[in-house]
């Protein structure tokens, strides 16, 4: 017969360690970005440069994307400990990511877009304008990629090197991706998308000028465009995944499996599953000839500091004790 797994009342905050640092980091660059948007979509009005307007208004969807990362942040913190979220609101922001990676995919389709009409109906390039104003927004992009790439690297280094301690072997390179705080991904892949374009935006533009080659223009914007719908992609496999609860980490499950039958039990069903940055869920199921409770999996379990919300279930072969 299964024997219960009865444990004391635990937190159900799921929270990335650098939850707050993140948020507020954010909202710092979406001042800068909308401060940049503000000047471009005003000064363009004003001298009637119709590519300092656009620029403005593709630098307020990435401005947009930040402030959804920014939202997400705060209604989880705000609702950290709402017994209405089962298993808290870590997750929050691989939806927001998941969300996020969509209006990338869509930005990429309509640079890809606008870029192939351009390549068979070349349009004038005012260089004097076009040049300036990508490499202001490349500069604004870098600044804003150090701000929030500097909080994800952190973080991913922090958790690739803090792994289970009992056997060397247990640590691999899944292990950070399970820690991985996608919200952030996803605004940093939002600004670097930028930075990339604007990269490829000023390149192009220096060999039209210098060779007469204007196709490279819209080339560059091809390119970005298959760049940006990559990330996007990536983005939205990784955070799908976790949102349909698959399995985060198979080299962890392996390891659970080995640590639970080790004595010679055996694991008879395993549920593996991410609750927010750097916190796993698990459901384990053992059948075992001792007598043995859910305690001693418990603490036998006790080496893998990621599972944070645990429960165990006990049963004996059937006629076992009979």
């Amino acid at each position: 017969m299964a024997q219960p797994d009865i444990v004391a009342a635990h937190s159900h905050v799921f929270l990335g360690e650098r939850h707050h640092s993140s948020e507020r980091k954010t909202w710092a660059v979406i001042w800068l970005c909308g401060a940049m948007m503000i000047v471009e979509i005003v000064g363009g009005l004003l001298f009637g440069s119709i590519a300092l307007v656009a620029d403005g208004m593709h630098m307020s969807t990435h401005a947009g994307a930040l402030l959804l990362a920014a939202l997400a942040y705060g209604y989880a913190r705000r609702h950290a400990e709402d017994p209405r979220f089962t298993f808290g609101t870590g997750k929050l922001g691989d939806l927001a990511g998941f969300a996020s990676a969509i209006v990338l995919a869509g930005i990429a389709v309509l640079i890809g877009y606008e870029s192939v009409g351009r390549l068979f109906a070349p349009v004038p390039i005012h260089f004097a304008e076009a040049l300036p104003i990508a490499v202001l927004g490349l500069a604004v992009n870098v600044a804003s990629a150090w701000l929030l790439g500097d909080a994800e690297h952190h973080h991913d280094q922090n958790h690739d090197h803090s792994h289970e301690h009992d056997h060397a072997h247990e640590h691999d390179h899944g292990h950070g991706t399970a820690h991985r705080d996608n919200n952030m991904r996803a605004a940093v892949t939002h600004v670097l998308a930028d930075a990339a374009v604007s990269v490829l935006v000023i390149a192009g533009l220096l060999l039209a000028r210098a060779f007469g080659w204007l196709w490279m223009d819209p080339l560059a914007g091809i390119v970005g465009a298959c760049v940006i719908a990559s990330w996007s992609y990536g983005l939205i496999r990784d955070t799908g995944a976790i949102l349909l609860d698959m399995t985060p980490d198979r080299g962890l499950a392996g390891r659970l499996r080995e640590a639970v039958e080790r004595e010679g039990d055996t694991l008879a069903d395993l549920h593996l599953w991410r609750l927010g940055p750097g916190h796993m869920g698990a459901i384990v199921s053992v059948v075992t000839a001792h007598p043995r409770g859910a305690e001693y999996y418990r603490a036998r379990l006790g080496h893998f500091p990621s599972l944070s919300h645990l429960t165990i279930e006990v049963a004996q072969p059937s006629g076992a004790g009979a």
